[in-house]
């Protein structure tokens, strides 16, 4: 089974290593000098946020360049449709329809990404550069199929890959791409700032604050990550009688932070796709939506604020089943001391949940706009925002949880072959 691990974790290795290399490819008829001093001008706003998201591929105008995110946003529609009608939300449920369900968010992912590869594909063809040269090679018309359809490959090859990593590498594969993306800018941002400090157009006492608000953060992080409420458990003498040679668990975890990391991925897709399309636009009208939707402006992180708090009580709601968690306890004989089992358990348990999502809410809205807002106003020559070191620090500690898992899973099968 160590092997088995090993070839989950090279699995998962290759796939974040051909994400990597589909980022170097651009899009053919692009000309890519007018598109990088563009984004030297656009580091800190919604293009240097999706740009991050997609691990430095909007700035190469990669095949990627729209990302995951397509993919996350079709997702949303869905997750909103199947809990607000339950013959979508029974669907989801069922083995055969699960598969349906997953094949109605893929063909949701193929809507989107056209949309949205139309809307960068018009953009860019009003672009120019410092000499007033075009960021478009060839013909706008021929342009836009090419892009259409190389955008379009390209996302679907990254669905494809986080797929593949969630059944046979190790983690959830569409947060893992993510996290790789995030991660791959983390050289560049500091070969900024060092070449910015050596420059004189940054302070060093300004990095040591930047660097002092980082760490902050990611210990906030990590302390309010691990941190549960763990509601006590009794169990009749019959059930541990018929359990004393198996251990029975004497307590329910609740995690403060129910919905992980997928409120502010969820809010910063939903902003987004509407940034994507305004950008491309020429009109001053739409032109000035645009501006004041810009990540730091007060519209904007306003916006995320309230978006996260709605889906961190969304997906908590779908993620923790007090219902289901009662009955499975009545059924194993347990129960909360001072509750009746049944209804009055799950009743307790939504409460609990509840009270958690509201301050597990406000961290998640919290940590991802204040950290940017504080950066931004230091002055930094790259986009940081709490929910890209969020991000980057749950999904390498629930990775580390589920290789932990797969190690004790190898070493308990280990022990039953061999007899003990």
């Amino acid at each position: 089974m160590g092997n088995a691990l090993t070839q989950k974790i090279l699995i998962t290795l290759g796939f974040l290593f051909a994400y990597r290399v589909l980022a170097y490819i651009p899009i053919p008829g692009v000309d890519l000098e007018v598109i990088k001093h563009f984004f030297d001008q656009n580091t800190n706003n919604a293009l240097g946020l999706a740009n991050m998201f997609s691990g430095n591929a909007i700035r190469r105008m990669s095949i990627i360049s729209l990302g995951i995110m397509p993919y996350i946003t079709a997702a949303i529609v869905m997750e909103l449709l199947a809990a607000t009608f339950p013959a979508l939300g029974q669907m989801k449920k069922e083995r055969d329809g699960m598969q349906k369900y997953m094949q109605i968010i893929r063909y949701g992912t193929i809507f989107i990404t056209v949309v949205q590869a139309i809307g960068v594909s018009m953009g860019l063809q009003a672009m120019k550069g410092a000499g007033g040269q075009s960021a478009i090679m060839i013909d706008p018309t021929h342009f836009v199929i090419l892009a259409v359809f190389s955008m379009l490959a390209g996302t679907m090859l990254l669905m494809w890959f986080g797929e593949q990593i969630t059944q046979k590498g190790v983690g959830n594969g569409i947060s893992l791409i993510i996290f790789a993306g995030i991660v791959s800018g983390i050289p560049a941002a500091i070969g900024t700032t060092i070449a910015a400090v050596n420059s004189g157009t940054m302070n060093f006492l300004v990095v040591l604050a930047i660097l002092a608000i980082m760490v902050a953060t990611i210990l906030v992080i990590i302390y309010v990550e691990l941190g549960e409420r763990r509601i006590p458990i009794s169990y009749s003498r019959k059930t541990i009688m018929q359990n004393q040679h198996k251990r029975v668990m004497n307590y329910i975890p609740i995690r403060v932070n129910l919905s992980g990391v997928i409120p502010p991925i969820f809010a910063s897709a939903v902003l987004m796709f509407p940034l994507t399309l305004l950008q491309a636009s020429t009109n001053k009208w739409v032109t000035m939506v645009a501006d004041l939707l810009h990540p730091g402006g007060f519209l904007f992180n306003a916006l995320m604020f309230i978006l996260i708090i709605f889906f961190a009580f969304f997906y908590a709601s779908i993620a923790f089943n007090a219902k289901d968690i009662a009955e499975n306890l009545k059924r194993q004989g347990g129960f909360i001391p001072g509750v009746r089992p049944g209804e009055q358990t799950a009743a307790f348990l939504m409460d609990v949940a509840s009270k958690l999502t509201v301050w597990g809410s406000l961290y998640l809205a919290i940590i991802s706009t204040v950290p940017f807002i504080l950066i931004n106003a230091l002055g930094a020559s790259f986009y940081f925002g709490g929910t890209a070191v969020l991000i980057v620090v749950q999904v390498a500690l629930d990775t580390m949880r589920k290789i932990e898992a797969q190690r004790t899973m190898a070493q308990y099968e280990t022990l039953g072959n061999v007899g003990l």
